[in-house]
């Protein structure tokens, strides 16, 4: 598989993009953790930015619901913010003070799900703006990452519980321990065989579950390669950032893993996201956003 991988410079410094998702128009929508901003760059490279009305919102993850409509969390100004793709904001404050939401998808049942990772809680807000809270079942878990699963359940890590866990739209909890010990889960997502996919940015390997709980590992070749975000591919495959290893990773449904080293040094890639032509974007902390291209065979 032949690939090359370009990088766009964000204007103005420490900008700290971090979550990056693929809008309706085509164009990939991303967070700037320090810069404030919600930023836009389309597939040739253009880019633009949208200042967040709350000043140090601490812009996290971000999704793209079915009419268009960015969604994000504020961790540190603990709020759930929405942004039109023409830049109207509309913003969200959470019940709880310091609940620190975190990952953000939009669940079977149409609402927005999220993840409070200080008040150790799930969290559900409609399109109108109706907020509905979840407890689970333990403390200091550290909820990270969430995303919607193929049985319409809610999935989503445990990052200090060692666990995944997984809420039906009516709010039931299962949890399901990791086999390596301390292995420190942050991002997952739907995988194209339907089964959950999950990095461990401590255990250095990649985790696999299925809709009923068994689980599975793979070792990611590189050590030291804190894997932070994954997300499904075009190709029957699923793309990792690979933070501590400066790379990003490809891993088959069957387990194969490759990785493609990053031009720029010390990028510190987070988020990530696959458009529709499978071209792979991913948001760099050094103040850029990159594609890799896949070319095909």
């Amino acid at each position: 598989m032949k690939t090359t991988i370009n990088e766009y410079a964000i204007a103005g410094s420490d900008s700290w993009p971090y979550g990056i998702t693929v809008g309706k128009d085509g164009a990939l929508w991303y967070t700037e953790q320090k810069g404030n901003r919600i930023g836009r760059i389309t597939a040739n490279g253009k880019m633009n930015s949208f200042p967040i009305p709350t000043s140090d919102a601490g812009a996290m993850s971000i999704v793209s619901d079915e009419s268009g409509d960015l969604w994000f969390a504020e961790y540190k100004a603990n709020k759930i913010g929405r942004i039109s793709m023409n830049g109207l904001f509309t913003e969200y404050e959470l019940p709880l003070v310091d609940s620190s939401p975190f990952g953000i998808t939009q669940g079977a049942d149409g609402a927005i799900w999220f993840t409070e990772m200080n008040s150790d809680k799930i969290g559900r807000i409609t399109k109108s703006g109706e907020i509905t809270e979840f407890d689970l079942p333990n403390h200091k878990v550290f909820p990270s990452f969430i995303t919607q699963g193929s049985d319409g359940a809610l999935w989503f890590t445990e990052n200090q519980n060692n666990t995944i866990g997984r809420i039906t739209t009516e709010g039931e909890v299962t949890q399901y321990s990791i086999p390596t010990p301390d292995s420190g889960p942050v991002g997952i997502t739907s995988g194209p065989d339907g089964a959950l996919w999950f990095v461990q940015i401590n255990g250095n390997k990649i985790g696999r579950i299925t809709t009923s709980g068994e689980m599975m590992e793979y070792v990611i070749p590189t050590s030291g390669a804190r894997p932070h975000a994954i997300a499904s591919g075009k190709k029957g495959d699923l793309w990792f950032t690979e933070w501590g290893a400066n790379q990003i990773g490809r891993i088959t449904t069957d387990g194969v893993i490759t990785e493609y080293e990053i031009p720029t040094k010390n990028a510190e890639p987070h988020g990530i996201a696959v458009c529709s032509e499978g071209n792979v974007w991913f948001a760099e902390e050094c103040n850029q956003i990159a594609c890799l291209t896949v070319f095909s065979d």
